[in-house]
């Protein structure tokens, strides 16, 4: 597989850094699965980060703080669990899903339960922290169909999982990633002969720009 559509500098930085919020941790840990280019950038920038804490100042712990910590630890606290099905706590690395992405939704694409938000456009949901104020979820489209033209309110990543689609900036198939911001206005066109399958993170409410699909909007809901 040769990807094509590679994620930004800035949002690679962010990532190492552990600066990005958890539908965008999500998409960006599904595409470095699936590409090389990108992965060996995100060491690059750990590295480079980890150098940076090597070279930095140091400060003493008041005497007892290691032992305080591990009782801290020990009483549970405020530790948040979070609950991951035995069938997809191994990832299956023969799968058709990328491994950060089938604790989610398993190993096979073919299982996703689907919803219509729009004629030839399906929709599935996947469920993250009630502290997170992004958007994940996943969109199946049919071939031949097109998005209409639309802008961005914040950021958006489109990870493709499966099929194509072409719009201005290109041919996006599987493993490519669309990293954009508010800037970008853009017409997705799902290329022929079989379905787009893609993962979306969101920062904010798509804006299209059609009359009608303003009117639906807050149906389909993306």
């Amino acid at each position: 597989m040769k990807v094509h559509h590679h994620l930004d500098d800035a949002t690679l930085l962010r990532y190492a850094s552990g600066d990005l919020d958890e539908a965008f941790s999500v998409i960006v840990a599904a595409h470095l699965a699936m590409c090389d280019e990108c992965r060996r950038a995100v060491r690059t920038a750990e590295e480079i980060g980890g150098r940076f804490l090597e070279a930095g100042d140091t400060a003493n712990l008041s005497v007892g703080a290691f032992d305080r910590l591990m009782r801290k630890l020990d009483e549970g606290g405020d530790t948040i669990s979070v609950a991951v099905p035995e069938r997809t706590r191994k990832a299956d690395q023969r799968s058709d899903v990328p491994a950060p992405l089938q604790r989610f939704i398993g190993p096979s694409l073919d299982a996703v339960s689907w919803k219509t938000i729009a004629p030839g456009v399906r929709k599935h949901n996947l469920n993250l922290s009630s502290s997170t104020t992004t958007s994940l979820y996943m969109l199946h489209i049919a071939p031949g169909k097109a998005v209409p033209e639309h802008g961005h309110g914040g950021s958006e990543m489109t990870l493709v999982l499966s099929g194509a689609y072409r719009d201005q900036l290109g041919l996006f198939g599987r493993g490519d990633i669309a990293d954009l911001d508010e800037h970008i206005e853009h017409q997705p066109k799902v290329e022929p002969g079989e379905p787009c399958i893609c993962l979306v993170a969101t920062e904010a409410p798509t804006r299209f720009k059609g009359f009608f699909s303003r009117l639906l909007q807050p149906l389909v809901r993306i």
